[in-house]
């Protein structure tokens, strides 16, 4: 069971990861990715599909940079080559070819457009968009029943994605912890759920499966 000590290390990482990592992009395409690259290990995705993701969205920053420049700020993360775009394009033209572009990225299965139209947001909205991720982050990491590796998290104005490979279980209790953490409007799930005895398959020995809280 993990201590007070090391749960507030944990989430002290993950704040200052995040809020270094976003305030720090200076460009307006920002790719998204894990909060600590020695989770690898226990994420639940293959390590050639982690892999896969990271290329991914490197792909797509490089392609939609090449194709319509400073005209949208976007930030791509894709979980098992599904891709989740956020952010602000200043017309609906420029929002459907992020769509088109990004779906022809190799490796690619399905893109989420969640583009919208309108200008960009100021350095204090993504600021306050990367505190509320990491509120979410840091609660997960405090629930004694979940595990916040299983999980990407993303912020755009307020609306917090939920990506990730859980159980129902999981993904009804993330979704209560989202929900009641100051700053989050509204929670969308782009989750593919698994079973219990799927989990147990994928859990390392050495760490035993969260219990449910009753």
């Amino acid at each position: 069971m993990m201590n007070d000590t090391a749960k507030k290390l944990i989430t002290r990482a993950l704040l200052s990861t995040s809020l270094v990592t976003a305030l720090s992009a200076c460009a307006p395409m920002i790719i998204g990715g894990a909060v600590v690259g020695s989770m690898m290990a226990i994420d639940r995705r293959t390590a050639g599909t982690q892999i896969e993701d990271e290329g991914i969205e490197l792909r797509a920053a490089s392609a939609l940079r090449t194709t319509l420049g400073d005209r949208v700020h976007v930030n791509i993360t894709s979980f098992n080559r599904q891709v989740l775009v956020t952010g602000e394009a200043l017309t609906a033209v420029d929002r459907q070819q992020v769509e088109q572009t990004v779906g022809r990225v190799e490796n690619v299965r399905s893109v989420v457009n969640e583009v919208a139209v309108m200008g960009h947001t100021n350095l204090g909205q993504r600021s306050s968009d990367v505190l509320v991720t990491s509120k979410v982050k840091a609660a997960l990491v405090d629930a004694r029943d979940m595990s916040v590796n299983a999980f990407k998290v993303v912020t755009e104005r307020g609306t917090t994605y939920l990506m990730g490979r859980v159980t129902k279980r999981e993904a009804d209790r993330a979704t209560d912890i989202a929900r009641s953490t100051g700053g989050v409007l509204k929670v969308v799930r782009m989750l593919e759920l698994i079973s219990e005895a799927e989990l147990r398959v994928l859990q390392p020995a050495s760490t035993p499966a969260p219990k449910p809280v009753l």
